[in-house]
């Protein structure tokens, strides 16, 4: 079950995937969207938009997912929000292998999901043994593993870790010894120095601050969210705090 209630986001995009379950998602551009397993939500916060997520019901069931924070670059950080959601995104078969693509390409499947900057992000379905998968030498990888797990170059990943796999290589193997699921992901090096708190990215404590202040005074930055929750109030950042 999931109950978040109405909260800020700034200058990133929410790449949410779910394996299994269902929840709504509300946000301040008016999007009310359920989101079922093997459906992507992909919101764009920009210059700054809310949402909540929410039960559908009074029991949505078990929910096991993803949801990936992509830092927007600076070309579309300040820019609007926006939402979009797909029932189904393009498959690819390999050998012991069914791939989903969210964002990016994977060979010869392409996702129409938009991203600002060069990355990927791929539901690997493992069906056991071993399988090679491609990569692009230009990106730096990781990979998490949702359920099993996963040998890479002789380490096994499970649950709960992330697997860096650095830049680089044109191909890598991956070995599992039964059904395994496991989210791939990958970009060009982000060139910009980051800084983020709470849900906010950005690049200065100034720019900071001043979302924190829209958030927490109500301006009209942010939106509003029809949602039955009250919204998530926090406390100023620690640097605000160390000014009283």
């Amino acid at each position: 079950m999931i109950g978040v209630a109405p909260h800020p986001h700034l200058g990133l995009q929410t790449v949410t995937w779910l394996f299994s379950g269902e929840f709504l998602h509300r946000d301040s551009l008016g999007s009310e969207q359920l989101i079922r397993a093997g459906q992507l939500n992909l919101m764009t916060s920009g210059h700054g938009v809310a949402h909540s997520e929410e039960n559908p019901g009074l029991r949505s069931g078990e929910m096991h997912g993803m949801q990936l924070w992509v830092a927007q670059p600076s070309m579309t950080r300040d820019g609007g929000a926006d939402f979009e959601h797909f029932d189904e995104l393009p498959r690819t078969e390999m050998s012991n292998l069914t791939a989903t693509v969210l964002v990016g390409s994977f060979g010869a499947a392409s996702s129409p999901a938009r991203r600002d900057s060069d990355h990927v992000g791929i539901e690997l379905d493992l069906h056991g043994g071993l399988v090679t998968v491609p990569f692009e030498p230009t990106y730096e990888y990781a990979l998490i593993v949702a359920h099993g797990a996963v040998f890479v170059d002789d380490v096994v990943v499970r649950p709960g870790a992330l697997a860096y796999l650095g830049a680089g290589r044109d191909e890598i193997r991956f070995d599992s010894s039964g059904p395994s699921r496991a989210m791939l992901i990958g970009g060009v090096p982000f060139d910009e120095r980051l800084f983020m708190w709470w849900n906010f990215v950005a690049r200065t404590q100034d720019e900071i601050s001043d979302a924190w202040r829209a958030w927490a005074t109500g301006d009209e930055r942010f939106g509003h969210v029809a949602s039955p929750f009250a919204r998530i109030e926090v406390g100023p950042p620690p640097w605000l705090l160390a000014l009283r």
